[in-house]
């Protein structure tokens, strides 16, 4: 009885040992499956150039840099419109009280009121001119007796007159003015010639 219970054991064994290799041969199965899984993703993602990394990096950066300037552009086109909004209300705010004081100098001159009221009034306005000029920092081109200069004056006529030099302005036609050094409208002016 001895033997069959030695074979018994024996059979257990060889079955216990056949089931560990049949394990160790599915594991390393299975171990073979996920390296060849792993290489065949590897093959799959090609190995990035760091150039072509760099590049990426660049494009992008530039998209970016436009996509600012882009906005840049934009606000700056929007703050002109509104600064231009806003300087031209200040000049017209400036000229309409000159406005209202001719409405009611052309009312005066109806009702037939007193000639040298509106003569006055005339005289008033003029002075509101001046001082919306003043202002505005508007400054009248001073022609007359000057020696001409193609930068301020417009020479529409030449004269002569032998008590003045040559190329000095004679009389001026319509008055020029200039805010700060640029010139808003040239003075039209004859210059005198003694040639």
């Amino acid at each position: 009885m001895q033997d069959n219970e030695m074979k018994e054991k024996q059979a257990e064994q060889e079955a216990a040992e056949a089931k560990a290799a049949e394990q160790e041969t599915a594991e390393a199965a299975e171990a073979e499956k996920a390296e060849d899984v792993k290489n065949a993703e590897e093959a799959a993602e090609p190995e990035v150039d760091p150039k072509d990394a760099k590049i990426e990096e660049l494009q992008n950066r530039l998209l970016r840099l436009q996509a600012d300037f882009e906005n840049f552009r934009r606000r700056t086109n929007i703050e002109k419109e509104q600064l231009s909004t806003f300087v031209t209300a200040n000049v017209v705010g400036k000229f309409l009280k000159v406005l209202d004081n001719f409405e009611r100098a052309e009312a005066s001159v109806e009702k037939g009121d007193n000639v040298d009221a509106v003569v006055d009034g005339m005289k008033k306005i003029r002075r509101q001119f001046e001082d919306a000029f003043k202002d505005l920092k508007v400054e009248e081109i001073e022609a007359q007796n000057a020696k001409f200069d193609p930068n301020i004056h417009e020479a529409v006529m030449r004269g002569h007159n032998p008590e003045l030099d040559d190329e000095i302005v004679d009389m001026v036609f319509e008055k020029g003015y200039k805010l700060g050094d640029k010139v808003i409208r040239h003075s039209k002016v004859r210059v005198n010639t003694n040639e």
